[in-house]
C-alpha cells in the first residue's frame, strides 16, 4: 500500500523514531509500505518517519535503473564506525521535493541494524550507498539534510516547501 509522504516542515518530521521490538507482520507491512512508496516516489531511500511512522525503519535501495533492483530493509540502525574522510554529495529528499544541495558526509561508515527476518547485521557502505544510510538515519533522529545547510538558505528551502504545502492544498 502506497503511504502519503511527510513535506517540511511537517513537525513530524523533527520527532526521534522509537526502537522496534521485534520483527511481526505489522513491521513486515510497513517495510512492504515502504518500499513500494519509495520506487513510487521514486526515490532512493525512505524512513518510516518520513509517512508519519515513529519507528526506527528505513528502506533504499541505490541499485542504478540498469541493475538488478537490491531493496534493503533497516530496523534499529546505528552507526558503529565513520571514516574521517568527508565528502560533499548532492542530496535530495522525498520530504523536500525537487530541490537538490550538497552535504558534507562521512565517506564511509560501519552500520549495525536488524534485518527483517530479525537477524542483527554489521556491514560497511561507501560512496552513495554511504550517504544515503546517513541520510535516512538522520529521518530517525529528526534531522533533515537541509540541517547541515546556512540558515539563510535552509531558510529559503522552508519558506518554498511552504508555497508547495499551500498550492497542494489547494488543488
Amino acid at each position: 500500500m502506497l503511504r502519503p509522504i511527510l513535506i517540511h516542515p511537517d513537525p513530524r518530521l523533527r520527532k526521534t523514531a522509537a526502537p522496534v521490538r521485534g520483527v511481526d507482520a505489522s513491521v513486515r507491512q510497513l517495510a512492504d509500505d515502504m518500499l513500494a512508496t519509495m520506487y513510487d516516489a521514486p526515490g532512493i531511500g525512505l524512513a518510516a518517519t518520513q509517512i508519519g511512522v515513529m519507528k526506527q525503519v528505513f528502506v533504499m535501495d541505490c541499485a542504478g535503473k540498469d541493475e538488478t533492483p537490491d531493496p534493503m530493509v533497516f530496523l534499529n540502525p546505528e552507526i558503529t564506525w565513520a571514516s574521517d574522510t568527508l565528502v560533499a554529495s548532492e542530496e535530495g529528499c522525498l520530504s523536500i521535493p525537487d530541490i537538490f544541495e550538497d552535504v558534507t558526509r562521512p565517506d564511509r561508515v560501519r552500520l549495525r541494524w536488524m534485518d527483517i527476518d530479525g537477524h542483527v547485521r554489521e556491514e560497511e557502505f561507501s560512496e552513495r550507498p554511504a550517504t544515503c544510510v546517513q541520510h535516512e538515519l538522520d529521518h530517525l533522529r529528526g534531522r533533515l539534510f537541509i540541517d547541515y545547510l546556512s540558515p539563510v538558505r535552509r531558510a529559503m528551502i522552508t519558506s518554498k516547501m511552504k508555497k508547495l504545502k499551500r498550492e497542494r492544498a489547494r488543488a
